[in-house]
């Protein structure tokens, strides 16, 4: 935009100019860094360009609205579409702020309700079915309410007493909090946040923006001033006031690039990390280079990255420290219990003893194994079991999780040296050239006078400010072609086929069972020229998914996997134990030894290993499918499946044709 010194546009001018921008700022990738103090001024009043202003990223992103619940005037020029969690106490507290942004700004402002209850909140998914079940009678914002001001009270008694002072029919709303379909919707929320990279509670898409997080209420603010400039330009175009959400998100993205991708196309993030002090670490606090870790005990990748970091503390003893911080994957499930069990031996004074018990001891990490370990090291037991009884320490643990994924640390481990992100169980090279060059820039302040209990604070901040600015955003694309592994998963069709199709997918999802006759139909089609991988992405709020891709495998060591592939998924309502075995029998298997693998939790590293690698390849929802590495998400017609299949066909067909 013009600076304010140049002589007056004139108003048309002005406004096709805005206009322009609109349409300009549609695609391109997600940024959800906090703005600073300069940023939180609206746009409609940042009269002048500011060097210090760090900029947020214009993608607008396709986040459909129909069908949700939606409060405020059905013309407001924004609308703001919030993903939530009613057991998550960052969302209650954005709750708050959303009111007032909807008290301050009026009919301009409408607001519309996803669900996307996180799988360590035992009661969050039956709050947000009672939500939903109170929307079929008119009450949804009544019951939302509700929810958000208790919390702490969110049992069955709780809801049904909630759904009796709003007055509703509790028969009905007892058989539609029990219907399938509200189950599917969200499912489908997740799935679209999952898509969209909206990966924790709370999240918000302003005209179709991502801002990540509770923030305080002027980055709300500071991003609903610069989008309102922009759809009033568009109703002075011509727009429909009713039409302006539709227009902005018309040619919006409809899925964040995934993670892998970005790690290829951008140099590794750097990130402002706080350290909190109630956080576990070793190392002087004054140490020249301080390393956050978020981990996860059942995680087998962060296992190996022990050794690495016990080898950092041998090397580096004065001039490293090592901040620990709880990341606990939703597929892991005792990975939460262990977490809040490490905090209860810190707050003894035994956190690194019981980390490294935990991390040797991967398979085993029951309650009773917890207590055994607590009692091995000498812990006042009692103690230890009374602070995981009373839950003392999910907040804390969850506190971590949330941080983590607010700087990118959503898979494990992750790791931030000065603010510098390094991801995965790295050799200690990759670690060691970091901490060198950590190393030198420390001395140097040391030298210009920067006080040894200041070093941290003004690394984090010079690495961040020296960053590498972010690629300018472009057109959404097709996600590029990622390598993805077969591994050991079942196959079905010609080995030397030219077209792959590995396909992440989930038993006890509905979406999964629709694509079934697609598949079938592929197969017809494509005799010899395409075969397809089955690989598990068990979603944590399918209570029988894991079991189910359990015994797919088990049958899949007696040659049977697609014909249970088949029964699994016409009988999606009874995966039960019984019922698998049932299965079993009517397959012909061998009865004894199908029991055997699911007693044994044989499968569990595969499943989990296949879940790992659909997150890191960005399939967050199921059914996702690569094909060739080309990646295709949902349930989608035929036709979707054979353009890609028919290009790739055409691919093979000309290197074919090359090497003759």
């Amino acid at each position: 935009m013009a600076k304010e010194q140049n002589p007056p546009m004139k108003p048309n001018i002005i406004v096709a100019l805005l206009v322009g921008l609109v349409l300009g700022f549609v695609g391109g990738r997600v940024y959800s860094g906090s703005p600073t103090k300069a940023e939180t001024k609206p746009a409609a009043q940042a009269g002048q360009a500011n060097p210090a202003r760090r900029p947020v990223d214009p993608t607008v992103f396709k986040v459909p609205v129909e069908g949700s619940p939606t409060r405020g005037n059905p013309e407001a020029l924004i609308t703001l579409v919030e993903f939530s969690d009613y057991e998550c106490p960052f969302c209650s507290r954005a709750n708050v702020t959303v009111e007032k942004l909807e008290e301050e700004y009026g009919k301009k402002l409408r607001v519309v309700m996803k669900q996307n209850p996180l799988s360590f909140h035992a009661r969050a998914k039956p709050a947000s079915l009672a939500a939903l079940a109170a929307g079929e009678q008119g009450k949804y914002w009544e019951m939302h309410g509700k929810l958000f001001a208790n919390q702490k009270k969110l049992d069955d008694a709780s809801l049904e007493q909630f759904a009796k002072e709003i007055g509703l029919n509790l028969d009905k709303w007892k058989a539609d909090m029990a219907s399938p379909a509200l189950s599917e919707v969200i499912q489908k929320d997740q799935t679209l946040a999952g898509q969209l990279g909206a990966s924790g509670t709370p999240a918000f898409f302003i005209n179709g923006r991502f801002l990540s997080g509770a923030q305080p209420i002027d980055n709300f603010k500071a991003l609903i001033d610069e989008e309102l400039v922009k759809a009033e330009a568009l109703v002075k175009g011509g727009v429909r006031p009713a039409q302006v959400y539709a227009k902005i998100i018309e040619k919006g993205a409809e899925r964040a690039a995934p993670k892998a991708a970005q790690q290829q196309q951008q140099a590794p993030a750097v990130k402002k990390i706080d350290v909190p002090a109630d956080s576990a670490s070793f190392g002087p606090a004054t140490a020249k280079v301080t390393i956050v870790e978020w981990s996860d005990f059942e995680c087998p990748f962060c296992s190996r990255a022990v050794p690495t970091l016990t080898q950092i503390k041998k090397d580096y003893p004065k001039d490293v420290r090592v901040v620990f911080r709880h990341q606990p994957l939703s597929f892991h499930a005792n990975a939460k219990a262990a977490a809040e069990a490490s905090e209860a031996a810190r707050e003894q004074g035994r956190f690194w003893e019981y980390h490294d018990k935990l991390f040797a001891n991967q398979k085993a990490l029951d309650r009773a194994s917890l207590e055994k370990y607590a009692q091995e090291l000498g812990l006042n037991v009692a103690k230890f079991k009374a602070a995981l009884d009373s839950g003392k320490f999910r907040a804390k643990v969850e506190a971590d999780s949330a941080a983590g994924t607010a700087v990118g640390a959503s898979g494990t481990p992750t790791f931030f040296v000065n603010g510098r992100e390094l991801v995965g169980a790295q050799p200690f090279d990759a670690f060691k050239r970091l901490i060198d060059e950590e190393i030198a820039k420390a001395d140097k302040l040391l030298a210009s006078g920067t006080k040894p209990e200041e070093l941290y604070a003004k690394l984090n901040a010079d690495n961040v400010a020296n960053a590498p600015a972010a690629p300018a955003p472009g057109a959404p694309a097709e996600p590029p072609v990622q390598k993805v592994d077969i591994g050991n998963a079942p196959v079905k069709g010609a080995a030397n086929a030219p077209v792959t199709i590995v396909l992440f997918s989930d038993f006890e999802c509905p979406f999964c069972s629709r694509v079934v006759p697609t598949l079938k139909q592929i197969e017809e089609q494509y005799q010899g020229k395409v075969k397809v991988a089955f690989r598990n992405q068990p979603l944590p709020m399918h209570a029988n998914a894991k079991a189910a891709a359990a015994a797919a495998l088990a049958a899949h060591e007696q040659g049977k996997f697609w014909e249970m592939h088949d029964k699994l998924f016409a009988n999606q309502r009874a995966l039960d134990r019984a019922s698998l075995e049932k299965y079993a029998q009517e397959l012909g298997l061998n009865g004894e030894k199908f029991k055997a693998a699911l007693d044994s939790n044989k499968f569990a590293q595969q499943i989990e290993a296949d879940a790992a690698d659909a997150g890191r390849l960005g399939a967050t929802g199921t059914p996702t499918f690569f094909i060739n590495g080309r990646t295709l998400v949902g349930a989608q017609p035929f036709d979707a499946f054979k353009r890609v299949i028919d290009e790739e066909l055409k691919k093979a067909g000309a290197v074919a044709a090359d090497r003759k």
